[in-house]
């Protein structure tokens, strides 16, 4: 039962590095096509960038499902369930608190919520492919502790 724990855990740890790289060179690199919606002002519901979650959770999906219906690969489930669960993770902080996609009445109080959200903030600042910075989700240096962002 440690193990299985260990990946679920392990994974959801990894996926924060998982999701800077990627949304740094992939996002920000040959997939600026997609990610773009996301860095510009609209009034639609979805964006091109929303196809990201399909691509993430296709991944997960077939990850739980091989580790569920083969017991030769069945660490691949607790590995798919962390993925799921940083998705879950990431949903809410994204795009339920920062970006309000779903309107709710929050208030960022803890510091370290004030600090991912004002990077969050930082890296929106810039609407191009280039000169991005922050590209955590879930994690933010101290340096963006004292920054003063319009929220």
């Amino acid at each position: 039962m440690l193990i299985r724990i260990v990946l679920l855990f392990g994974t959801f740890l990894l996926m924060e590095g998982t999701a800077w790289f990627t949304h740094k060179y992939i996002m920000h690199g040959f997939m600026w096509r997609w990610h773009r919606s996301h860095h510009v002002h609209h009034n639609e519901v979805l964006e091109k960038n929303d196809l990201f979650a399909v691509v993430f959770s296709t991944v997960s999906i077939a990850t739980i499902a091989l580790g569920n219906f083969n017991p030769d690969f069945w660490y691949l489930f607790w590995i798919g369930l962390g993925v799921t669960l940083y998705g879950i993770f990431y949903f809410i902080f994204h795009d339920v608190i920062v970006h309000r996609r779903i309107k709710i009445k929050f208030v960022a109080k803890h510091p370290y919520m004030k600090r991912i959200m004002k990077a969050h903030y930082i890296h929106h600042k810039v609407h191009e492919r280039e000169g991005a910075e922050a590209f955590g989700f879930l994690y933010a240096p101290k340096k963006y502790e004292d920054t003063k962002v319009k929220s």
